[in-house]
This record gives C-alpha cells, sequence and structure tokens, in this order.
C-alpha cells in the first residue's frame, strides 16, 4: 500500500470521527471501575512514583481500586501509612501489583515486570523512546495490551503538560545545583551565584531555549545572575525573551560567538534536545578546555547523550567529576533530585486521565471521543501505532485512528 493511500485512509477516519455516531444513540453505559497497580520503582536513580497519596484518595473516593507495593513511595517520603489512609491496599507481593487492569509507573517496565503484565490491561509510564528496542516493543506487543507513553501526552491546547512540568523542575533545579557546585563545599571556586552591590555577577551561559532553558534563565535572573542563550531555533529564542519579558542576550549557535561565551562562563548549562537519537554535541573538548578553572558544567540533556564532547553519566550518589579543571554535573535524571516535588507533577496529569478513562464505558471508547489521548497511545490491543518507534525498530505500524473507527 502506497503512503499516500494509507495517508488518505487516515484522513477518512479522522472525517468520520466527526460524523454523527450509531453509538451516540445507545443509552449511556455505566462507567468503569479501575483496578489500578502502583509498584515500587528499580530502576537506577528512580526516586518518583506517579500517584501521590491525595490522588489516590481522589481515586478511590470515585470507586476505582488502588493496589501499592509496600515502600514504592518510600524514596518520595511518602508513607505505606499515608497510602493506607488514601484508601490503597498495600501489596507485599510484588507480582500481585501486576495482576491490577491499570499498571501506572514512572519509569517503563523492565523486561521481568513485563513478563508479569497480563493480557489486555493499561499500561502508563515513559517510553523513552531512544532506548527502547524490538525484542522490548514486540514482548509488550505479545502481550496485547494498551501502553501510553506520557511523555507524549498533549492537553487540549496541544501542550505536553508532563514534558512542560518537568522541564519546568529541571531548570529551576539546574540553578539550584550550580549555586551548590559554584560554593567551596560543592567543589567549585567558592563563590556565590547571582551577583550583590560591587561585585561582578555569575555568567552564566545556556544551550538551549526550550522550557529547560527558559526556566533555567527565569531563576538565574531572579538570583542576579548574568545570562547568554543559545540555540539553533530563531523562533525558540524569540519566544524565550518573549516569556520572560525583559531584554537578554541571545544568539543562534555561530562557533565564534559561543566560544567567547563559553570561555569566560561561570556556568554553562546543556538542554538542548533531539525529537529522535542523539543530542547533538554543541561543546568540543577543546573548548571545554578554555573554560575558567573550577567552573561549572550541567549537562541536562546527559540522558540523550549529552552537548559537551566531555561528559560522562554519573549518579546522584557521585554527581561530579572534574575534566581539564571544570566541574561537571551529569546525572540523566536530574528531576529526581527533588523527587517529591516531581512526583506532585506527575501526579497532577496521571490522576485527571485515570478519572476520565473510568468515567468512560471502556478505553476505546474513551479514545475515540479525546483525540488528543491519543497523540500517547504506542501500543493498541497489541499493535505498535507509534509510526516513529516503528520506523527506527522496522515493526509495522497500524494507524490508531483507522483501528478505532474500525471498532478493532
Amino acid at each position: 500500500m502506497s503512503e499516500s493511500t494509507s495517508f488518505g485512509f487516515s484522513d477518512l477516519a479522522r472525517q468520520a470521527s466527526l460524523q454523527p455516531q450509531e453509538a451516540m444513540l445507545e443509552l449511556k453505559q455505566p462507567n468503569q471501575a479501575l483496578y489500578i497497580g502502583i509498584p515500587k520503582e528499580i530502576t537506577l536513580q528512580e526516586h518518583r512514583i506517579a500517584l501521590t497519596p491525595s490522588s489516590v484518595q481522589l481515586l478511590v473516593n470515585n470507586g476505582n481500586q488502588v493496589w501499592l507495593e509496600s515502600n514504592a513511595g518510600k524514596d518520595a517520603l511518602f508513607t505505606d501509612q499515608e497510602y493506607s489512609d488514601a484508601g490503597a491496599k498495600i501489596c507485599y507481593n510484588r507480582e500481585e501489583v501486576f495482576k491490577a487492569d491499570v499498571i501506572v509507573k514512572v519509569e517503563p517496565p523492565t523486561n521481568e515486570e513485563v513478563g508479569w503484565l497480563g493480557q489486555d490491561k493499561l499500561l502508563i509510564s515513559a517510553l523513552q523512546h531512544g532506548a527502547r528496542n524490538e525484542a522490548y516493543v514486540r514482548s509488550l506487543m505479545a502481550k496485547r495490551i494498551n501502553a501510553i507513553g506520557f511523555e507524549y501526552l498533549k492537553d487540549e491546547s496541544g501542550v505536553y503538560p508532563i514534558v512542560r512540568s518537568l522541564s519546568e523542575i529541571a531548570g529551576i533545579n539546574a540553578i539550584a545545583v550550580a549555586a551548590q557546585l559554584l560554593s567551596i563545599n560543592g567543589g567549585g571556586k567558592g563563590e556565590m551565584l547571582g551577583g550583590v552591590a560591587g561585585i561582578p555577577p555569575t555568567e552564566i551561559v545556556i544551550l538551549g531555549a526550550g522550557t529547560v532553558g527558559e526556566f533555567a534563565a527565569r531563576a538565574a535572573i531572579g538570583m542576579g545572575a548574568n545570562i547568554k542563550v543559545f540555540d539553533n531555533s530563531l523562533t525558540k529564542l524569540r519566544r524565550l525573551q518573549n516569556n520572560l519579558g525583559q531584554s537578554v542576550f541571545t544568539s543562534l549557535i555561530h562557533p565564534k560567538i559561543l566560544q567567547k561565551a563559553i570561555s569566560n562562563a561561570d556556568v554553562c548549562i546543556g538542554c538542548i534536545r533531539s525529537e529522535e537519537g542523539r543530542s547533538p554535541v554543541i561543546v568540543s573538548e577543546e573548548l571545554v578546555s578554555q573554560m575558567k578553572p573550577n567552573s561549572v558544567i550541567i549537562d541536562i540533556s546527559i540522558d540523550q547523550g549529552g552537548v559537551f564532547e566531555t561528559s560522562e553519566i554519573t549518579s546522584h550518589a557521585q554527581p561530579t567529576f572534574k575534566k581539564h579543571d571544570v566541574l561537571h554535573y551529569c546525572v540523566p535524571n536530574i528531576t529526581s533530585n527533588v523527587c517529591r516535588t516531581a512526583s506532585y507533577a506527575l501526579s497532577n496529569v496521571i490522576t485527571p486521565l485515570l478519572l476520565r478513562i473510568s468515567g468512560s464505558p471502556n478505553f476505546a471508547k474513551f479514545l475515540f471521543a479525546n483525540p488528543e489521548i491519543r497523540h500517547g497511545v504506542y501500543i493498541y490491543k497489541g499493535n505498535l501505532t507509534n509510526k516513529h518507534l516503528g520506523k527506527r525498530l522496522s515493526i509495522y505500524n497500524k494507524d490508531l485512528d483507522l483501528l478505532l473507527a474500525a471498532h478493532v
């Protein structure tokens, strides 16, 4: 089938969704109560949890069941007692949690956890597109599950709410981390981030004018630092200027301008991301070697390979290393450093989603009525529906709109 023909069928399916449907003439069906399982996150450095106790209480009060693995919220300082008081059942057998109809996680399930998933379940977690391989995706498809990658969820205005919330946290936290690392106890030069009367302010270079860069800039300006923001997109730079409400130094990534800015910087923050694959390397090792002694690099893009050539993955236990006398912070999951705040951000998006699903007769009707949610679905009843994942892994993918229109 030609690509143009496929697109034609997809367009017809979307147009059909705008027409009166026979289902609309049916009597209202009873809502479905969800049986929700929350396993403990076991991925290295992952301290967040997808649902807070207050969210669990809201779900239970609306007729749903929540089963939580014991100590699932411990790292974010949520106790089993808090979840129990909210109405959750505390499970001490890990496999028992995976018997739920809906599994809610932060990280994608491990290979072992995929084996525990039952047939025809709903999985809500991060997808982490670049880290998935063919065998892993096919193992999920074999379970005939429905899977939602929450980083691809859109709201009614077309915004990615979870990505935006976590990006805001990452940007603000990056400045807090920089302030600590500049101090003598943090391994830096013993300077305060910001500026006071009579003392030159801290020079901060931000690579990336997206949400992370914008909120890093906001936090840095609030502390009195001088900032310079670089990006390959003029549109993003203009939007950042507009959102900040003041004039700051911005520039496209020109080698000579970037070299001068980085060689004079006290802190460099890398937050340029790629839609697919590795982040571009913007700063060479030679340029890093020209930075001030005891200056700081924070590479937020390290989970995609990093934008500094000298970057190497570190952990929350040992977050920094020095190279060319420059302190590097390259923890891939920076928001897990403020896991309680990040958990609230996740819960604020996932809880309304679960309530809306439970308020629908079934998952198919829910997706049919909510096109913005369909953007986050990457497996539907065992069919791969994410075309980018299918293209990268050479797995045949089906159009979700066509599947729903055909009542598959």
